[in-house]
């Protein structure tokens, strides 16, 4: 090979070497771009304006934001969320606004700057035209009459009217939601004030902020339930030994109510010797005695007493309740109550 066909190959293949480090730095190299769509809009329609950056992945790139006006006579409705798609260590960032006109011409967008990195980039030119309101037949005719004359316009021959009538706004129930719910928070509120004052009242006159649940003392519960047993009639259906079962958990209840005797765990005769060391007197263990002893014979010795038996042990239930109750004394307000009651008796009388 001579030498001049080496020198040939050796230029080659820097020219080869110089075009792919070109093609690289391009490939790195941030491009901007701008359009709008559509071009051509009427006055008062809206546009869509896109503007788009091709960056390295990583590259910093930040959009204008535009206090409301584009340029003089073209105004930024709103900017949209940007939207980003990266391939190949490349991404494309699309960023969009919604631009609108009032003014009938053309503008001529040169240019928009964008961030990209360190440096500020322009992007390509764009042109928007605006167009007015189309216009009627005898619109234009009319124009054409007093074109050049000083008189005042005639709305009427004008034929210029609203494209539609003003519309009220409609009834929306959400539109009116918060004021529901500040009027619900007030009367609440209203309404524990009142509660606690009710409360607070209650509690400096009477002691208490509720009413106490009213407790029967023992007697009169075990006799409310022997005037059961009584109405029941259970012995008078064959039923000796449930009548005695019910009517010796009855007296058991009240012993424990009463003394403080633990009697359903207990005999018969357990329950009279108890009851001997807390009672002073013999005559109402009688009766009980009475009741335990033919009540154990009927549950467990299959016993089957006479009529008068189990009436003579309904009796002595009765009889042992009266004999050993504590009689209460009435709290003061119940006492002024029945005076108070006594006194409207009277008067009646």
């Amino acid at each position: 090979m001579t030498r001049k066909k080496v020198n040939g190959v050796l230029y080659l293949a820097i020219l080869l070497c110089a075009f792919l480090s070109i093609q690289h730095a391009d490939a790195q190299r941030t491009t901007v771009s701008a359009k709008v769509d559509p071009s051509e809009i009427k006055i008062g329609q809206q546009a869509v304006l896109s503007l788009q950056a091709i960056a390295p992945v990583g590259e910093r790139v930040t959009f204008p934001v535009f206090q409301g006006k584009l340029v003089e006579g073209i105004e930024v409705l709103g900017m949209l969320k940007p939207d980003t798609t990266t391939a190949h260590g490349v991404m494309t960032i699309s960023q969009k606004y919604i631009i609108t006109s009032f003014d009938s011409t053309l503008y001529n967008i040169t240019y928009i700057a964008i961030l990209a990195g360190k440096d500020t980039l322009k992007t390509n030119g764009f042109g928007l035209k605006v167009k007015s309101v189309d216009l009627s037949s005898p619109t234009k005719e009319y124009l054409a009459q007093i074109k050049g004359k000083s008189e005042p316009l005639d709305f009427v021959k004008l034929k210029l009217h609203d494209i539609k009538d003003v519309l009220s706004a409609p009834f929306v129930w959400t539109d009116f939601i918060i004021y529901f719910l500040w009027a619900l928070l007030i009367v609440l509120l209203l309404a524990l004030l009142v509660a606690a004052y009710i409360l607070y009242k209650r509690k400096k006159e009477k002691g208490y902020y509720f009413r106490p649940k009213v407790v029967l003392p023992p007697h009169i519960l075990a006799m409310q339930a022997l005037d059961e047993i009584r109405s029941k009639k259970i012995w008078q259906q064959g039923l000796e030994k449930e009548y005695f079962t019910e009517l010796t958990d009855i007296l058991r209840e009240y012993i424990e109510n009463r003394y403080g005797v633990s009697s359903f765990e207990k005999t018969s005769d357990e329950i009279l010797s108890s009851l001997k060391l807390v009672t002073d007197t013999e005559s109402p263990l009688d009766g009980l005695k009475q009741i335990l002893k033919l009540a154990d014979l009927v549950k467990f010795a299959k016993y089957k007493p006479l009529p008068d038996e189990n009436d003579l042990s309904l009796m002595n239930a009765y009889l042992y309740i009266n004999q050993t109750k504590i009689e209460e004394v009435a709290a003061p307000e119940d006492s002024e109550a029945n005076e108070g009651e006594t006194e409207k008796e009277e008067t009646k009388k």
